[in-house]
């Protein structure tokens, strides 16, 4: 379905996707663009905070040691940036599957992704089963 074909949905107030459901039905697919455009917004709104303290903040200090913690502040707030801006992509990619009808299945089985780990994380492109396989053969190559 193209975007401009496509049905808006609106869910009733409450609404939590349901293992009773036919698995990514319209309701499920807006719940999570719901959910994942919020997460967006809420980033957003951390990154503004972050640039404005980068602004705000003095890199130079009469007190060396002062200096130096201010540093570190600023490195620290520069890394959660990073941190931000590639969660933010990841929301992106996810938005981008719901769009062409991938999101909500493991991206290594085909298998559909429980709702509960869509739920409490809804960038996941793996089965929990896909992930920890996943996770154990990056701990084989690292040991």
């Amino acid at each position: 379905m193209t975007k401009s074909t496509k049905k808006i949905v609106k869910l009733p107030k409450g609404y939590v996707p349901s293992e009773d459901e036919k698995f990514m039905n319209p309701k499920q697919q807006e719940y999570f663009r719901q959910k994942l455009l919020t997460w967006k917004d809420e980033i957003a709104a951390e990154t503004r905070n972050v640039v404005a303290y980068l602004q705000g903040e003095s890199v130079s200090h009469p007190d060396p040691s002062d200096t130096a913690t201010a540093n570190a502040d600023r490195r620290m707030e520069l890394r959660t940036k990073d941190r931000l801006r590639k969660l933010t992509n990841q929301i992106d990619k996810a938005l981008k599957r719901l769009e062409d009808g991938t999101y909500g299945y493991c991206q290594e089985t085909g298998d559909p992704i429980r709702l509960k780990r869509l739920d409490a994380r809804p960038i996941a492109k793996l089965s929990i089963e896909a992930q920890e396989m996943h996770e154990r053969g990056e701990r084989l190559k690292a040991g």
